[in-house]
């Protein structure tokens, strides 16, 4: 590199040259106020002319040498440096980008310069700093009118889709939607009207069940869209109708058995047959099958069920196909017979049932072990119905039935070893306890149940990239300095950083942890306080009533009862002498 003052006329414009928009008067004559007051401060970059020239070619700094010339310079400075293989293409573009952002024509027409050049797009991205989607999507500018690119090249670019829209149109088309949509001098384009004129209907070959014999038959012929992903048949036609008359052909001759073809309506959806029932589950063989063409263009096909066939007999009377004869048309139930306990009598029975039950579990002594067991029989209960985490479906007593099956024996009673009541015991609390969000959540009382267990040590390392993707850069770093690896300036590669750390190790975030907070417990305790409370009330209002009756009752109390009362027992009595059985009913009723 060297410095050599030379005669700005005799410096030669760079064919590769990025920005190619002319610049605006105001801007130029500003430059050259400034050339002319203090001269050229930043002196242009030229290189020698390749291809047996001896001139020197502008790499940087054109504006400043045509404002030097309209000073009247006679001589400039100018940074002499070894011309790139790509002829500085790359050099100019990222000098232009980074002095003055390039309007989006002039970034298209430096792009495809350096794609011409070898370069690959995700390369450019990279030494631009420019995504790969924001590459493609100038790219579309290849196939635009000029008169439209000059639009563009002003700032008015339209949106993505749109660009899509006008760019897969062809060069007349898009002539003549410009000449009745161009906008007025200083005025911007209704790009979304332009696109609206362009835009057809497409009919896709992916979605297409017709072969080449049919599309050569109807005169469809595939056009490919250069702009689909890699990995999908892109091939379109805008002949509609050519389209959907090849789909009608194929399923009239590809028409099952038992199908009928059927239209849409307007919602989209088949126009079954009067009085058919569309199959949603698996369909017989006696079911019938509706062929139709979606709005899409894509063959359909869903099962229907047709109603039974009712066919006369001899004396005109209807019954229906697989019936026994009919006499005189009526249907003639045999006759039923009294159930010995009526419908009521087993709402009583219940009732008994119920109160010897809760009788029963609140005085009948009842060993651990029993206990466990008949825990595990109540969650198999026909009134019992959990949703469970075990596997994000709700379930009811047919899931329970089979950890309570464990525990009976042939003759209906219970009968267990102490491994199997473990077993069931385990399997019923897998099957309720759950800490998924929702409504399978068991609340804090499933994170005391972890916690008293030791789950922590059985939960998974969260080091992955789809645990960190959820996590702040606040938790990022935090969970990084409690690493010991060093924060990264972007999120993305602190992430990287502690998957690649947590590989081989095991990482768990404090808020997985099982230990309920304080607020959780505190909440739980407040509801058993609120029951004493409520159970000392109720007891304070039962011995109040209990005072006020004995003073109604004491004065008309009959010798016979306080005969009956001292016939009782001292030790049956309590402290208050109540007999002792009367105690127990109260407190299994409460």
């Amino acid at each position: 590199m060297q410095i050599l003052k030379l005669d700005p006329r005799a410096l030669k414009d760079n064919p590769d040259d990025t920005r190619r928009s002319k610049s605006s008067p105001q801007s130029d004559a500003l430059l050259l106020a400034t050339i002319k007051a203090v001269g050229i401060i930043q002196p242009p970059v030229a290189s020698p002319e390749t291809g047996g020239g001896n001139g020197y070619v502008i790499q940087a700094g054109h504006r400043r040498v045509r404002q030097a010339i309209a000073a009247g310079f006679d001589e400039i400075e100018v940074i002499v440096v070894e011309a790139a293989n790509d002829n500085g293409a790359m050099r100019s573009m990222i000098e232009n980008i980074a002095r003055e952002p390039l309007n989006p024509v002039d970034q298209w027409r430096g792009i495809e310069r350096l794609v011409a050049l070898g370069w690959t797009e995700e390369a450019i991205g990279v030494a631009l700093t420019l995504p790969v989607r924001q590459i493609r999507k100038l790219r579309l500018l290849a196939n635009v009118l000029p008169a439209m690119l000059d639009q563009m090249a002003l700032g008015d670019m339209p949106r993505e889709q749109e660009l899509r829209t006008i760019a897969s149109a062809s060069l007349d088309e898009q002539r003549e939607v410009w000449k009745a949509r161009k906008p007025k001098k200083g005025q911007t384009a209704s790009w979304w009207e332009i696109a609206k004129a362009l835009s057809k209907e497409r009919m896709f070959a992916k979605d297409a069940s017709f072969g080449d014999d049919l599309a050569a038959a109807y005169g469809i012929e595939w056009v490919e869209d250069l702009f689909a992903p890699a990995d999908e048949d892109g091939r379109y036609t805008t002949n509609i109708e050519g389209f959907l008359g090849a789909q009608q052909e194929w399923m009239t001759s590809n028409l099952p058995k038992n199908g009928k073809i059927v239209e849409v309506n307007n919602w989209g959806q088949p126009e079954l047959p009067k009085k058919a029932e569309r199959v949603y589950g698996k369909p017989s063989k006696s079911d019938h099958v509706a062929i139709y063409v979606d709005r899409a263009g894509k063959v359909q096909s869903v099962a229907f069920r047709m109603p039974e066939e009712r066919k006369a007999s001899r004396n005109g009377v209807s019954g229906a196909v697989g019936d026994g004869s009919a006499h005189d048309g009526r249907i003639v139930d045999p006759p039923k017979s009294r159930p010995d306990v009526t419908q009521k009598g087993h709402d009583i029975i219940g009732d008994f049932r119920t109160d010897a039950l809760h009788e029963a579990l609140g005085r009948a002594p009842v060993e651990d072990d029993m206990l466990m067991a008949l825990l595990v029989l109540a969650f198999a209960g026909l009134n019992v119905r959990v949703d469970s985490g075990a596997n994000d479906t709700a379930f009811e007593q047919k899931r329970f039935k089979r950890h309570a099956a464990r525990l009976i024996g042939d003759d209906g009673k219970i009968a267990y070893d102490m491994e199997t009541l473990r077993v069931a015991a385990r399997s019923m609390l897998i099957s309720v306890l759950s800490c998924r969000r929702g409504m399978s959540n068991s609340g804090v009382v499933s994170r005391i149940a972890g916690n008293a267990i030791g789950a922590d040590s059985f939960l998974p390392n969260m080091g992955t990239e789809d645990f960190l993707n959820c996590l702040s850069r606040q938790a990022l770093e935090a969970a990084a300095k409690e690493a010991k690896v060093l924060p990264r300036q972007k999120v993305r590669e602190t992430r990287s950083a502690l998957i690649d750390h947590f590989r081989d190790g095991h990482f768990v975030h404090p808020a997985a942890l099982f230990a309920p907070t304080p607020d959780d417990v505190a909440e739980l305790v407040k509801h058993a306080e609120l029951q004493d409370r409520e159970d000392e009330d109720a007891t304070a209002d039962g011995e109040r009533t209990d005072v006020i009756g004995d003073a109604e009752a004491g004065a008309g109390e009959t010798d016979c009862e306080a005969d009956d009362l001292h016939e009782i027992p001292k030790q049956d009595r309590d402290e208050h002498g109540a007999p002792e059985q009367q105690h127990a009913y109260g407190i299994a009723a409460e």
